[in-house]
């Protein structure tokens, strides 16, 4: 029964498909078709045309357009242009250069001419005549000069030495005349009686006041100490008679605090200070 009914529904579900497939063609597509093949084609094909040959039309006046405005600007601009550079800048150019080398031509001459002029001036007004005075006056009188320079540094020379050797001999001679005249006699005086002399002073008269007066200086030295000690040992007796004896302080133990009397992080007191 169940697969009597699945067949009985597939051929239905058959039949509405068809019956649905006709419906859609005789309804969507053979409309759509005849609408694409007689009204859209034919209408997209006019377009088409029309476009076509709007732009042909376009095209035409624009290449016509173009060869009036190519046509014009020739005859306007680029002829008279060409006529104007070829009949008048040229010429004018050219005239123009001709004049400026011209110019330069004549100035090159004028200063070539200055300075010809200036340097065969200055030539024979100074060069020719510096140079005559120097050949003929000033090498000449300096050649002698140097020769007469060099005999005088020559003889200067050779009296230089000759005064150094006599320099030389007269400081001997007088050496020996001041070491005749004083200083043998200075140094026999010396050794014979001042330091004899010197030497009995010094054992006769500086030894012996030396000793006395460093005796003298201790006894000074120890009568001034039992002064002193007499004065202080009466201030002592007067401040003892006005006041009486002194309080004695309690010695202070300089050992090191043991570790229970020793400060600690907690106590505001080291252990000299606290009771």
């Amino acid at each position: 029964s169940v697969r009597g009914g699945g067949a009985v529904l597939a051929a239905v579900g058959r039949g509405l498909y068809a019956a649905g497939a006709w419906l859609g063609r005789c309804l969507v597509v053979v409309p759509v078709t005849w609408l694409y093949a007689w009204v859209l084609t034919p209408v997209g094909r006019a377009l088409l045309w029309s476009v076509r040959g709007g732009g042909a039309v376009l095209a035409a006046v624009g290449r016509g357009l173009y060869a009036a405005g190519a046509w014009l600007g020739r005859c306007l601009v680029v002829v008279p242009a060409t006529w104007l550079y070829r009949w008048v800048l040229t010429p004018v150019g050219r005239a123009i250069a001709w004049c400026g080398r011209g110019i330069a031509w004549c100035l090159r001459m004028v200063v070539t001419g200055v300075g010809a002029a200036l340097y065969w001036t200055a030539r024979i007004l100074l060069v020719l005549p510096a140079l005559a005075l120097w050949r003929w006056v000033l090498a000449p009188v300096g050649r002698g000069l140097a020769v007469v320079a060099r005999e005088v540094g020559a003889a200067l020379g050779h009296a230089w030495r000759i005064a150094g050797h006599v320099s030389l001999a007269v400081g001997r001679f007088l050496g020996t005349v001041f070491r005749l005249l004083v200083g043998d006699p200075a140094r026999w005086v010396y050794r014979t009686l001042l330091t004899p002399a010197g030497h009995v002073v010094r054992d006769a008269v500086w030894r012996p006041a030396a000793e006395a007066s460093r005796a003298v200086g201790r006894a000074v030295r120890q009568a001034l100490a039992d002064v002193r000690g007499s004065v202080r040992r009466a201030r002592a007796d007067v401040r003892r008679a006005l006041f009486g004896e002194p309080v004695k302080e309690p010695p202070v133990a300089r050992r090191e605090p043991s570790a229970a009397g020793a400060r600690t992080l907690g106590s505001s007191t080291t252990a000299l200070t606290k009771d």
